[in-house]
């Protein structure tokens, strides 16, 4: 449990002055008392002195058995109008007894206006704190998330204003997030638009010259159909890209991981891509240990490696070679995918994983969604992928699995 500092300080400073209060009050009752002996033993020293001279005779023992007897039952002060049990025989103790009772009132007060004083301020700190706890909400209320907490102690209204810095701290990175969400999603949906509008206006246009010119030759015919395909095709693997970004963003996804062989992965790859090699005449050529395994949701990762070699063999020149080199070490696995393409210029490598990114040298049918897609998958399977580039040299994708 945590300390409360305040609340603490102010009960050891009162126990500090109750202490202090005690001593002093049994030392003023010890000077009172000695006091009150003083005068008495001076007033019975006199009487003495009186007796002995007027009565030399009289045996010192004999007086001193007097003032220690304790024989009261005759009372030779009566007649005086005094009363042993209530009175005070002697004036001047009792003027000292007026005075010190005086001086014991004027003690009580200060030493209970001191407590008062203690704790109207432990009670006035207390409501500082409230009123600035209330100034915080205020300010959060304004959108003002910019609160100070060097000055918090461990009493329970610093611990309350701690959490409310806690909660403030964590709406505000909801406000951020919800405006960067929104702003993702507008972007989003702008790019989105702009990658369809584009395949369905060529569709549409396709559509009306096949439509409106019934006297078209079947050449022409069979090409704008197969134009009209293409588009279809680009526009379903843009959507079903998009959904599967969509499931990641929504945390959708649950990987199913066992051990699967590099090889199978790798060979699975190149079969998606493998129609497209032919038609680039580019070859693919691996360099893997069949033995070789890894941790993974093999699906996932297949397309995760897929669309990386799409986008090698879209940059591949006519005849090119692409080399799939993969290897295990003791921390993480590792693949290498190179091509001896076209490359990419520098300032565009810090964006070729951004989504809807399409370079200088990327192909009319390039999408920009595919390394994004891939990304997001190699990441999600504790892994990350990097990527170096030399314009006419070629590119090489670096994957490692952690």
């Amino acid at each position: 449990m945590k300390k409360k500092i305040e609340f603490k300080k102010a009960l050891i400073i009162s126990f500090i002055v109750i202490a202090l209060s005690s001593i002093c009050f049994g030392l003023l009752n010890y000077f009172e008392y000695m006091k009150y002996t003083q005068n008495f033993n001076m007033k019975i020293n006199g009487i003495c002195i009186k007796v002995l001279e007027k009565y030399p005779q009289i045996d010192k023992n004999e007086l001193m058995e007097i003032l220690n007897s304790k024989n009261n039952s005759s009372n030779v002060l009566k007649e005086y109008g005094i009363n042993l049990q209530k009175d005070n025989v002697l004036l001047e103790n009792e003027k000292e007894f007026r005075n010190f009772q005086k001086i014991n009132i004027i003690y009580i007060v200060i030493v209970c206006l001191c407590l008062m004083l203690i704790f109207i301020i432990y009670n006035s700190n207390k409501d500082r704190k409230l009123r600035k706890i209330t100034e915080y909400i205020e300010e959060i209320n304004r959108k003002n998330y910019k609160l100070d907490i060097d000055s918090n102690s461990e009493d329970e209204l610093s611990i309350l204003q701690n959490e409310i810095y806690k909660t403030t701290i964590l709406l505000k990175e909801q406000a951020e997030n919800s405006l960067s969400d929104k702003i993702s999603l507008k972007n989003s949906i702008s790019d989105i638009s702009h990658q369809l509008k584009t395949p369905l206006t060529s569709i549409t246009i396709l559509l009306d010259n096949i439509i409106g010119n019934s006297d078209m030759d079947v050449n022409t015919r069979h090409e704008f159909i197969s134009d009209i395909r293409r588009e279809i095709v680009n526009i379903n693997f843009l959507v079903q890209a998009l959904l599967k970004l969509s499931k990641f963003d929504a945390n959708a996804v649950e990987f199913i991981e066992k051990e699967v062989k590099l090889s199978k992965i790798i060979d699975s790859a190149i079969k998606n891509v493998m129609p497209l090699c032919d038609l680039q005449k580019v070859e693919i050529n691996i360099e893997v240990n069949e033995s070789d395994t890894l941790l993974c949701d093999e699906k996932w990762q297949v397309e995760a490696i897929s669309n990386i070699l799409k986008n090698s063999v879209e940059y591949s020149n006519s005849g090119g070679t692409i080399l799939v080199r993969a290897q295990k070490y003791k921390l993480y696995t590792q693949i290498d995918i190179k091509d001896n393409g076209k490359g990419i210029e520098k300032e565009e490598i810090p964006h070729i994983f951004e989504r809807f990114y399409k370079g200088k040298n990327s192909s009319k049918n390039s999408i920009g969604i595919g390394l994004a897609l891939s990304k997001t998958i190699i990441e999600k399977n504790n892994g990350n992928i990097s990527v170096e580039s030399k314009v006419g040299e070629g590119t090489r994708f670096v994957i490692k699995y952690f």
